[in-house]
């Protein structure tokens, strides 16, 4: 296991490098979404449940209204199931359609489909504009720990030396950013999008995972600082346009495209794209792979990635500690269908065996 002590030096030492000068030759990398025209999606979701119990399921719906960036539809679906109705959670507002299939029912099934509106989004964080002040219901719940990040103890520790002489919310949220960009590492083997426990990954100085890992990671830094900040829980839908092929789709077959992204709440600014995880996935898989943080395809997304993101991804909910209804299962987080057989959580991470397929179209006018 990599120590923190460790952990830390190979984070300054990345840091540093991103200070060197560009090698002579090096072509400058494009990366920089910005607010233009609204595209259409449609994701389907199709679930085959095992027939060996009675069975319910919890399908993610596109339940973020954000009028910069992404515009919920229409859901509709078709299934044998006894019942299928949207819920909408009480605290985070997230939107998932629970099914419940009746008893022996021999192969239950049901296929949903979603439509939604996406676009680039990118702030201009060198001028604040009127944007009204965070209602102080938001604010509390945006700056509350949940079971997997706390915000005080180690993590305010951690939070406050990274951004130690900074002054201002906007400066102590870049110097996290950069903390956990310098810090922390993309772990190929980490199942799906990892686990979001913060609290262990540093205790035990092991920063990494994923980004349902390290975005939580940065997630609860500021918060722990009293910046408001949540995790919005997702999927991507399209390939990048700006040729990045670790930030996009392959294929229109998006089951294992899971993603979660992180906003910070600036006054002056309102809410702020940020994903310090995706510069780590750069770091890690854009072709050739292993790239050095001074590499510029590094470099412009780590300076992107503070301020704005691409509109080829979904963002379904902010949502933690989901308590499933009609079941005394909870997930941490929503971000994969869930389902239960015979009262046994089947394993949203194996979606051959769950037996789960998502697919994405783009709609064309």
């Amino acid at each position: 296991m990599i120590s923190r002590r460790d952990m830390l030096k190979t984070g300054a030492c990345a840091a540093a490098a991103l200070a060197l000068p560009r090698q002579a030759g090096a072509q400058a990398a494009s990366f920089a979404p910005k607010p233009g025209a609204w595209r259409d999606f449609e994701v389907t979701t199709r679930l085959d449940l095992p027939s060996n119990g009675k069975a319910q399921a919890w399908i993610p719906l596109p339940s973020m209204r954000e009028d910069e960036w992404i515009k919920p539809g229409k859901s509709a679906w078709e299934t044998n199931a006894l019942s299928a109705e949207i819920v909408r959670d009480p605290k985070y507002g997230a939107e998932f359609l629970h099914v419940v299939f009746k008893d022996g029912e021999t192969a239950p099934r049901i296929e949903v489909r979603s439509g939604f509106a996406l676009r680039d989004r990118a702030e201009n964080l060198a001028a604040k504009s009127t944007v009204p002040a965070l209602g102080e219901t938001e604010r509390k719940l945006y700056l509350e720990a949940t079971e997997l990040m706390p915000t005080d103890g180690i993590v305010r520790e951690t939070a406050e030396k990274a951004a130690a002489g900074k002054a201002g919310d906007l400066d102590r949220a870049r110097a996290i950013y950069e903390w956990v960009v310098s810090n922390t590492f993309r772990d190929a083997r980490t199942r799906g999008c990892g686990t979001g426990d913060v609290a262990s990954m540093l205790r035990t100085g092991n920063l990494s995972g994923k980004c349902a890992d390290l975005n939580a990671l940065y997630v609860a830094l500021v918060r722990s600082v009293g910046i408001p900040a949540r995790d919005i829980y997702g999927i991507r839908v399209a390939p990048s346009k700006f040729g990045y092929k670790s930030l996009g789709t392959g294929s229109d077959v998006i089951t294992k495209a899971q993603h979660c992204r992180a906003e910070i709440w600036l006054d002056g600014y309102g809410w702020v794209a940020t994903d310090p995880a995706d510069v780590r996935k750069v770091v890690l898989e854009e072709p050739p792979g292993n790239n050095a943080v001074d590499d510029p395809k590094v470099v412009a997304a780590r300076q992107a990635l503070f301020g704005a993101w691409e509109g080829n991804w979904l963002g379904y909910n902010a949502a933690h500690d989901l308590v499933l209804p009609g079941s005394s299962h909870k997930v941490g987080f929503l971000m994969y269908p869930q389902a239960e057989v015979a009262g046994a959580l089947l394993d949203c991470l194996d979606p051959d065996t769950f037996r789960y397929a998502i697919k994405s179209t783009e709609l064309r006018a």
